[in-house]
């Protein structure tokens, strides 16, 4: 099963210098098969970007990911990009880029479009309760999902123990997303 570390500023900060430094002492206990820089507070989000690239393809992570911008993903040469479930409409032009595109769903029917779309994978969340994230999916929702959707899925929301690893695994996913496991 595939891993997928999701950064958090209140975990990795904000700054290069200490994304660096977070990243440097996660990537001495595991190496993520996708990463993805999130950080919706930053006012550089570009400058941080270049620094987590950097750091990520100095370590060899396999998928390095960008949230949200296909434009500075493409120029910083990452692999790809995570849309928000809103920005599904920029599918098609991430991958005119030649992006791997992961799109956030939490509906079959945002997981159906992005499908459609032509995305390479689908998070589908919150599986477990998870901070501000709303009504957890549950291990029967995802399974139901994992059934109808034909592309990959990761299990994302509140998944920060290895039982709840091994559930979401049972459920036939691709691959399991998370911000705190990894921390």
């Amino acid at each position: 099963m595939k891993t997928y570390l999701i950064t958090d500023p209140a975990y990795y900060g904000s700054e290069p210098f200490v994304l660096t430094s977070s990243l440097e002492t996660v990537f001495t206990r595991t190496l993520p098969d996708f990463i993805l820089l999130r950080d919706k507070q930053t006012s550089d989000y570009p400058n941080l970007a270049q620094t987590f690239v950097e750091v990520c393809r100095n370590h060899h992570v396999p998928n390095v990911l960008l949230h949200g911008d296909y434009i500075l993903a493409n120029a910083l040469k990452a692999d790809g990009v995570h849309l928000t479930s809103a920005q599904s409409d920029l599918i098609i032009n991430a991958k005119a880029l030649g992006l791997y595109v992961i799109i956030s769903t939490h509906t079959y029917e945002e997981a159906l479009k992005a499908q459609d779309l032509g995305a390479d994978a689908i998070t589908y969340s919150p599986i477990f309760a998870s901070p501000n994230k709303g009504e957890p999916k549950g291990l029967e929702d995802l399974k139901e999902i994992v059934d109808k959707i034909s592309i990959p899925i990761f299990a994302l929301g509140g998944i920060t123990t290895d039982e709840q690893i091994n559930a979401v695994e049972k459920c036939g996913v691709f691959g399991f997303a998370s911000i705190r496991y990894f921390i």
